[in-house]
């Protein structure tokens, strides 16, 4: 029982942790980031802006002559409308898409250089495992230690 116990210890593994969005709050690169993010936010709120103030201008002119309209023009001018507060909405949706698809490409950099770090730290210390407590999720681990292949031949599969 003794040598069984010796044999699971000497087979233990040690597990690090880190909370990446600590670190990589405080990179040199993230204030660049952030800047640049907030200067492509503030982009894309301009447009929305001058948008929403082009919807906002043809309203109160409708508004204003809807009693002087004749039937074709008070079609012409709804149709107008509900094009361009579709035109806004259609942007507004890939406004956000694009500003997170924008985040992603800006963040990748640090992203990647922090992970190269994380995995040089864990291997020099003899870490095989190192969670984020951030997000729960691994960010190093050793190869070795993966048993795909195992399990997939148990289960038969080629």
């Amino acid at each position: 029982m003794g040598l069984m116990a010796v044999s699971f210890i000497s087979q233990a593994q040690k597990i690090a942790f880190i909370e990446l969005d600590s670190l990589l709050s405080i990179t040199p690169e993230m204030i660049e980031v952030k800047k640049t993010s907030a200067d492509y936010y503030k982009q894309l709120e301009s447009a929305l802006a001058d948008m929403q103030k082009e919807l906002n201008d043809k309203n109160v002119e409708y508004q204003n002559n809807e009693k002087t309209y004749t039937d074709l023009i008070k079609q012409t001018k709804q149709k107008e409308l509900q094009d361009i507060n579709q035109r806004l909405q259609s942007f507004q949706q890939q406004a956000q898409a694009d500003f997170q698809k924008k985040n992603v490409e800006l963040m990748k950099p640090i992203n990647e250089k922090a992970k190269k770090a994380i995995a040089k730290v864990a291997k020099a210390k003899g870490y095989k495992i190192v969670l984020d407590t951030t997000l729960g999720g691994v960010l190093y681990y050793e190869p070795t230690d993966d048993i795909f292949l195992l399990v997939k031949a148990e289960l038969g599969i080629k």
